[in-house]
């Protein structure tokens, strides 16, 4: 199976009979370009380009510039102008270590609060990892797994942090589940965190949540390192 990136469709008059202002629609483009690839870290975004892609106008694309500056996913660079925003060491220290906290918190509460049928799921999309060898399903199957764990807790205002939280996440580059070794670790951190929920272990599901993104940290951290030299 391919790797290779995904590029958006351009919108067209189907897509905004969903009733989506036409903000909104160069908003969702632009998010998803950002998701996939297409536009990663440091890519300078101009109006133009972007209304031209999305067969859009320029007002509603500005609009959704402004938004995503404001939520911290481009940036305005003194000598490249408007881009997508890149992240040093200090920021992705700061992303982690708030994803540490609440994912911790989101297994905690899911050992208290998920109910045995998604507590089996869960299990059903841990053991499923196993499947699939390249990146994309990998990634794929890990977004699933990390968004039920966080439903599994049953807390509106946390899901609201971490889906914000995992917009920033796509700001980090490639995967880090492409690296070896790192698939198969990660499919035994997710099944410890599964087996403190199944046990309604509260404390042991947190701790073994913040290992997990500890451990996504490192191999983070090593990467960036490897590319610097």
């Amino acid at each position: 199976m391919s790797t290779a990136k995904k590029t958006p469709k351009p919108l067209d008059d189907a897509t905004s009979e969903r009733g989506e202002s036409r903000s909104e629609l160069a908003y969702r483009f632009i998010l998803d370009a950002i998701k996939e690839g297409t536009l990663a870290p440091g890519t300078r975004v101009r109006e133009a380009d972007l209304a031209t892609r999305t067969g859009l106008s320029r007002t509603p694309v500005r609009e959704a510039l402004n938004r995503l500056l404001m939520e911290g996913l481009v940036a305005n660079d003194p000598s490249r102008g408007m881009i997508v925003t890149e992240l040093d060491h200090a920021m992705i220290n700061e992303l982690y270590a708030m994803r540490e906290v609440l994912e911790g918190t989101a297994a905690f509460l899911a050992a208290r609060h998920a109910s045995e049928v998604e507590i089996t799921f869960l299990r059903e999309i841990s053991e499923r990892d196993a499947q699939f060898s390249e990146p994309a399903d990998l990634v794929k199957n890990n977004r699933l797994f990390h968004g039920t764990l966080y439903r599994c807790a049953h807390n509106r205002y946390l899901l609201k942090m971490l889906n914000s939280l995992q917009e920033s996440m796509m700001l980090l580059g490639p995967t880090t589940l492409a690296k070896v070794g790192r698939p198969e670790a990660a499919r035994r951190e997710h099944g410890l965190i599964v087996d403190a929920i199944e046990q309604r272990d509260a404390a042991a599901a947190e701790q073994a949540a913040r290992n997990h993104i500890r451990e996504a940290y490192k191999v983070r951290l090593g990467e960036l390192f490897e590319r610097e030299v």
